[in-house]
């Protein structure tokens, strides 16, 4: 789910990927980082927090250079160290820097790769690392000291045999270019823009639109499935798909909570398909001839499906949570006793909107039910009649392998339990799922290219061959060994190495 950016410009970059991170914050909330190049070194500033943690006005006078990429992390693989923030760097051959979005499945194999046979040392247990050496890996292969753009996508074919998964990646190579390339399946987002600036062309990549709005690009398409992007140093923008096969299948929760409601994605609005889920799912709640008062929506990115949902039944929306905009996305925060803290914080009633009423409250999903479990007893105590919850999205049963911090199927509360038996357990009186061939309809609507979506973490149909029952275990096993690591951290004596 990390928020990745790259630019290519006339002058310095730093202020701009600073601004662009920004605007990716919602993707990533635990580090923050920037390489910049300026023509003979790399200059690089990287830390655990949020980008305006991270950077202070010392970092950035020194972080000079007309190129340069950004991230902002959300970890799922590794784990939450300072070391683990991106950018990463290898210094040969060239001299490469890189940052990541996404999950590589096939990890253990590669690292067997990369330390056995290319006699490359990986220091951290980041898959980006990964990602970067078996990339310089291959490059130095070519045994090039000028890359051409043909050089570049040769290296690339050979990555895309090597690696899988799904990921999105831009990187730079010193004195040659800027790489951007999203995996065969095109489960991450990327999306590629440029300007026109003193007569010469900048171009900038990012996981979403929303930088090319604010920073005055142009957004001229997305990635496709399996395509590199190569600006090479004479400014010029080199595109190839670099595998044989793809099965375009986009991540169907970018839709439905990751990514900002004024993004496009695949050219498709995010905010216009969550306005489609609430439409979608007011025939579910329909059905069950209920009497609602107010539909109250669950800030922030359930308010657009609830609008329509109100809109759709004849009901009152109302305000009915306030949000305290200076905590951090529960989903993001790492161990369930920081979310559960973090919620009590985030979030509070308006009981003038839910005393004596029928409350309709809409949750963009449920994954563990932490947050609505909470939200519940708090609407309770402010005098709610009767409290119903729906849910923009279908039941979430099966673990994400491709970006998503749930990897563990103990985690979900639909797992094993029928819709009255989790209602039960929130604490509702009813409790409305999404259809999934609504919702995917509602997220495709508009772009004909899409036949399918990634909806694993709801049907369990990877994308990618390569997921097996034990793939799935040996990730739940991990993330359960790294949980508990994270006991000792939300003590506040921090042992993760």
């Amino acid at each position: 789910m990390c928020g990745i950016l790259g630019i290519v410009a006339n002058n310095h970059v730093v202020s701009e990927l600073y601004d662009g991170m920004l605007t990716l914050q919602h993707r990533g909330q635990d580090a923050a980082g920037v390489t910049t190049y300026d023509g003979h070194r790399f200059h690089v500033k990287k830390g655990n927090g949020l980008a305006r943690e991270v950077f202070k006005e010392r970092n950035v006078a020194r972080l000079v250079g007309n190129i340069g990429i950004g991230h902002v992390r959300y970890p799922t693989a590794g784990f939450f160290t300072e070391e683990e923030a991106q950018p990463f760097f290898v210094n040969s051959p060239f001299g490469i820097s890189l940052v990541h979005n996404g999950n590589l499945t096939n990890a253990s194999e590669l690292t067997k790769q990369v330390e056995e046979e290319n006699m490359r040392s990986i220091m951290t247990n980041s898959d980006s690392e990964l990602l970067l050496n078996v990339i310089a890996d291959e490059i130095l292969k070519l045994r090039k000291k000028k890359l051409e753009a043909e050089d570049v996508f040769k290296a690339m074919e050979a990555v895309f045999k090597r690696v899988k998964g799904g990921f999105a990646a831009i990187a730079y190579i010193a004195g040659q270019g800027m790489i951007a390339f999203r995996d065969p399946s095109g489960i991450r987002p990327l999306v590629f823009g440029k300007r026109e600036a003193n007569l010469e062309t900048e171009y900038m990549f990012s996981s979403e639109s929303v930088p090319f709005d604010t920073l005055g690009y142009e957004l001229i398409r997305d990635l496709h499935p399996g395509e590199v992007i190569f600006v090479d140093s004479r400014r010029r923008a080199h595109a190839k798909k670099c595998v044989e096969k793809i099965h375009f299948r986009p991540c169907i929760f970018e839709y439905v909570y990751l990514a900002r409601p004024d993004s496009i994605i695949d050219e498709v609005s995010v905010y216009k398909s969550r306005l489609r889920m609430g439409e979608s799912l007011a025939k579910q709640v329909k059905k069950a001839e209920i009497e609602i008062d107010v539909v109250i929506p669950i800030p922030d990115s359930s308010r657009s499906a609830a609008l329509t949902l109100a809109h759709n039944l004849g009901v009152k929306y109302r305000e009915g949570i306030v949000k305290n905009r200076y905590i951090g996305r529960t989903f993001i925060m790492p161990g369930q006793h920081m979310r559960q803290k973090s919620i009590k914080q985030k979030l509070n009633t308006l009981p003038l909107e839910i005393k004596d009423k029928s409350v309709l409250l809409v949750d963009d999903s449920i994954v563990r039910g932490n947050t609505i479990k909470l939200l519940i007893e708090m609407v309770k105590r402010s005098g709610a009649k009767k409290i119903y919850v729906a849910s923009a999205a279908p039941p979430l049963i099966s673990p994400c392998v491709y970006g998503v911090d749930m990897p563990s199927k103990k985690e979900f509360i639909a797992n094993g339990q029928t819709i009255d038996q989790i209602a039960k357990e929130i604490g509702a009186d009813g409790l409305f799922y999404q259809d999934l061939a609504d919702l995917k309809e509602a997220c495709r609507e508009g772009n004909p290219e899409i036949e399918d979506l990634c909806a694993a973490c709801m049907d369990k149909k990877y994308p990618t061959d390569d997921v097996t029952e034990e793939i799935l275990n040996q990730m739940e096993n991990i993330r359960c060994g790294e949980k508990a690591e994270g006991k000792v951290e939300e003590m506040g004596q921090l042992k993760l190495t």
